[in-house]
């Protein structure tokens, strides 16, 4: 694609696969000596949800996200990938 624009929605997608794959591979590899590092993160987020009662209706929101070495590494990854591309 040289010369062309590239897709923001691909680097989108490929930075989630990323960061999907990396946190995948940190939970595996979480008690292997040595490479259990990559398994090292932090949360942040909300740690109780929003309640929202209305009596009739319950609505509940939350989020969390985890970043860990493994997840920026494959962002790293994958942007890397969208370069080549």
């Amino acid at each position: 694609m040289k010369g062309q624009t590239k897709n923001t929605g691909v680097l989108v997608l490929l930075m989630l696969a990323g960061v999907v794959l990396g946190g995948f591979l940190a939970d595996l590899l979480k008690n292997v000596p040595g490479l259990g590092i990559l398994s090292y993160g932090k949360d942040f987020g909300m740690t109780s949800p929003l309640v929202l009662d209305f009596d009739v209706l319950s609505l509940q929101f939350g989020c969390n996200i985890r970043f860990t070495l493994a997840g920026i590494l494959g962002i790293a990854v994958a942007i890397w990938i969208y370069r080549k591309m």
